[in-house]
């Protein structure tokens, strides 16, 4: 197994931040794509924190990505927004746009704002916790390139489109469901490659509808549309695979019709001739100012009663997930317990991402980081 070396978490957020500008995104909006990441690699989700780092360098030097975001507001009345993001950050757009839908939500008591022409934004968590770090309910969900098949298909059609929403309570942590409608998505595929290990059977289909495990031959095939990835649920329907397929739909729906946004096949980043081109992703967020229904600390208090009810029902022998817990866990728990050890022990860093790391340094002359990269 890769040796694994642990960074500390600000210097991976200071060296993910220096490459962006070095790239030429503006200082602040720098620092906002960097908070992304380094929150996601904080909460354990490895996929998408400073592993994705290479991604966005390869993507801006293509063009698909513009460095300087420029957001323009299409529509807009007292609770509701359109904005364009014009192939910007997708960081930096969703952030302002959740930030909108949260001002709206405060005056009004909802905002929800829907957005055309982004690019990837990280991890879907991180805007819904905005709201609940405001004592709000904030709810979010985006399209992406296609790679989920659906229901007795093998092509890929729809993206992995995550849906997150996050919700105030009375835990140390607020409850955040942050989850791709596949049963996996991409950038765990990617972490399974950099630490050369197979994925599950039952994750990924070919073309001819069986099952792949080769991490490397699946981010070629997803790459030749050779491969899919299974909505939840899985193949067919006995297992309910339906379900993930139309929870994917909802949510492609979601992010392209309110924005007259682009969906499915026109997400690919590249025209019919293969020359490449911007993602042209949507978003939708909204914002819930919980004290328009009820008092805040009311809300709080029973939002935690069902999370406390959750963990305190009986357990399965042997159960619990991966680590075979010793108790029940409800989501945003384990992100919450992961930050307190991340912060305390640093990011994991194997050689193979350590090596990406260091040809993004490389390539872009960034200095002072050679203690640890």
């Amino acid at each position: 197994m890769p040796e694994i070396t642990y960074i500390p978490a600000s210097v991976i957020q200071s060296f993910i931040a220096d490459v962006f500008t070095a790239l030429g995104v503006p200082e602040d909006e720098a620092a906002i794509c960097a908070d992304v990441l380094i929150t996601s690699d904080l909460r354990g989700i490895e996929s998408h924190g400073a592993g994705r780092l290479k991604y966005y360098y390869v993507r801006i030097k293509r063009g698909q990505h513009r460095v300087k975001t420029e957001i323009e507001v299409v529509r807009e009345s007292e609770t509701t927004a359109l904005l364009d993001g014009h192939h910007g950050m997708g960081h930096v757009i969703a952030y302002r746009a959740m930030q909108m839908a949260i001002d709206k939500a405060r005056r009004y008591g909802t905002g929800a704002v829907a957005v055309r022409n982004s690019t990837h934004f990280g991890i879907a968590g991180y805007y819904p916790l905005m709201a609940a770090k405001e004592g709000m309910m904030g709810f979010t969900v985006t399209n992406a390139r296609p790679s989920i098949a659906p229901t007795f298909g093998v092509e890929p059609m729809l993206g992995t489109n995550p849906i997150a929403f996050a919700a105030p309570s009375d835990l140390p942590y607020p409850f955040c469901f942050d989850a791709a409608t596949s049963i996996c998505q991409r950038g765990k595929v990617e972490v399974a490659a950099r630490a050369e290990k197979p994925v599950p059977a039952g994750w990924v289909i070919d073309a001819e509808g069986r099952p792949m495990t080769d991490a490397e031959a699946i981010l070629e095939g997803l790459d030749e549309a050779q491969a899919a990835l299974l909505p939840l649920g899985g193949a067919g329907e006995e297992l309910a695979g339906y379900k993930g397929y139309g929870l994917a739909t909802m949510v492609e729906i979601l992010a392209a019709s309110l924005g007259s946004g682009m969906f499915m096949k026109d997400l690919l980043g590249f025209d019919k001739d293969g020359s490449l081109r911007p993602y042209m992703l949507g978003h939708f967020f909204l914002a819930i100012d919980v004290s328009r229904f009820m008092p805040l600390e009311e809300s709080r208090r029973i939002t935690g009663k069902i999370l406390r009810a959750l963990q305190a029902a009986h357990k399965a022998p042997g159960q619990g997930g991966c680590s075979a817990s010793t108790r029940i866990y409800v989501a945003g728990e384990k992100e919450y317990e992961a930050e307190q050890r991340i912060r305390a022990q640093g990011i994991p860093v194997n050689p193979n991402l350590r090596q990406e790391l260091q040809f993004v340094r490389d390539e872009l002359g960034i200095e002072g980081y050679e203690e640890y990269l």
